[in-house]
């Protein structure tokens, strides 16, 4: 029996728990506290099994200047922090050039190519089958123009599998009758799926590893110390075969202990969450032009994206919450914003779009499991068993080449 600590209580660390649990390991579970607020609770819930396009794209770096200087544009970035950004940024512009998207979109696509194959087994686990709705995505322009602007981006989904469909606005009405007739053209991907609430499978996997006999420590781990020892908070140390590393945004500086240079930014995201938001939609639907959401979950309407650039520590600024419910209201216009509940999450981003999987370079008892992005829900199942294979020294489905720190190392 090998014993595991996992480091990170979100959605991917308990998911990397489940699976280590089912392969019969001693598991210790570190988070500060394992009930708390997690990205996990507020994300959209969206299965985003087509998105193999990275955030960087050819002429993408440029488009930045105007959203930071539009007050309801999807992107924000505090003036404090910019300088601490710089790297991360030349990386981003980097990670665009057309023959480095080919590459990530292939490395992304193998992990998502195996989301539902590891997703379902482990919703029926848990007693949550039904809580997937498979009705597809729908992405709204409009615009024909903004449309043909993104046609390069759907390509290379298709190119990867994904089935994307071209619709005019009529028909995305017909499909989503709340919808503005503003709205001229639309894709659908039916591929797409949304869970009822990602706050329930955040909380039944924590019940599961728990009942299966976890041991929850309510500590942060403050560093990576000799191999196979955590250094706690409290200045006490604990010891273990395999260490897991999947502390969401939180995990640069668990890496750099160990002696690996990661570079990873908390893309904070916002939303409002409206329980009776007086119209219904049958899908996630996502606003392409303005880089946002509404999801029907069971807990209401669901309206979130944003990206703001402020470091783990600022304050939220709820005013984006409130600004992307104001615009949900031009492509819904029977929307009601009241009542609605705001919330900020960190969602731990690389430059390039993938995350951080597998063996640390330095240290052979260190495996990472971070850095989603906005594919933490659609990857966490599978996260948790391409960790689980690692520890138990089986051959890996995924070349996880693609995802190692040692990318960020020159």
């Amino acid at each position: 029996m090998t014993r595991v600590a996992v480091i990170g209580a979100g959605v991917v660390g308990l998911s990397c728990a489940f699976h280590l649990l089912a392969d019969g390991h001693e598991l210790t579970l570190f988070d500060p506290d394992p009930d708390g607020d997690k990205c996990s609770w507020g994300n959209a819930g969206g299965i985003a099994v087509s998105e193999v396009a990275p955030a960087s794209v050819p002429g993408v770096f440029w488009r930045v200047p105007g959203w930071l200087l539009d007050p309801l544009g999807p992107l924000a970035l505090r003036p404090a922090h910019a300088p601490r950004m710089l790297p991360w940024l030349l990386a981003f512009a980097r990670a665009g050039r057309a023959d480095r998207v080919d590459r990530i979109a292939a490395a992304l696509a193998a992990l998502l190519g195996r989301v539902y194959a590891d997703l379902c087994p482990m919703l029926e686990t848990l007693g949550l089958a039904a809580d997937l709705r498979r009705g597809g995505s729908l992405t709204l322009y409009r615009s024909v123009a903004a449309l043909r602007a993104d046609r390069a981006e759907w390509a290379l989904k298709r190119r990867y599998g994904s089935d994307c469909q071209e619709i005019g606005g009529a028909e995305a009405r017909a499909m989503e009758p709340a919808l503005s007739r503003r709205i001229e053209a639309g894709v659908f991907t039916p591929s797409w799926s949304n869970v009822a609430d990602p706050k329930v499978i955040w909380a039944a996997l924590l019940r599961d590893v728990r009942a299966r006999g976890a041991r929850v420590v309510a500590q942060p781990v403050r560093s990576l110390e000799a191999p196979g020892r955590v250094g706690l908070a409290d200045g006490a140390g604990q010891g273990f075969d395999t260490i897991v590393v999947a502390a969401g945004a939180w995990s640069a500086g668990l890496a750099a202990s160990a002696g690996d240079r990661v570079l990873l930014e908390s893309e904070r995201g916002y939303n409002t969450t409206i329980p009776e938001p007086g119209i219904t939609l049958g899908r996630e639907v996502i606003f392409a032009e303005r880089k946002f959401v509404a999801t029907p979950l069971a807990c209401g309407l669901r309206v979130g994206g944003a990206a703001e650039f402020a470091g783990l520590a600022a304050p939220p600024d709820y005013r984006r919450s409130a600004t992307l419910a104001r615009l949900a209201r031009e492509y819904l216009p029977d929307l009601s914003v009241t009542g609605g509940t705001a919330w900020m999450g960190q969602r731990p981003t690389t430059p390039d779009s993938l995350p951080v999987l597998g063996p640390s370079p330095r240290r052979p008892d260190v495996l990472y499991a971070f850095g989603h992005g906005h594919l933490g829900l659609t990857l966490a199942a599978t996260t948790g068993r391409l960790i689980a294979d690692q520890v138990a020294g089986r051959a890996s489905p995924v070349d996880l080449g693609p995802f190692s720190a040692a990318r960020f190392a020159s």
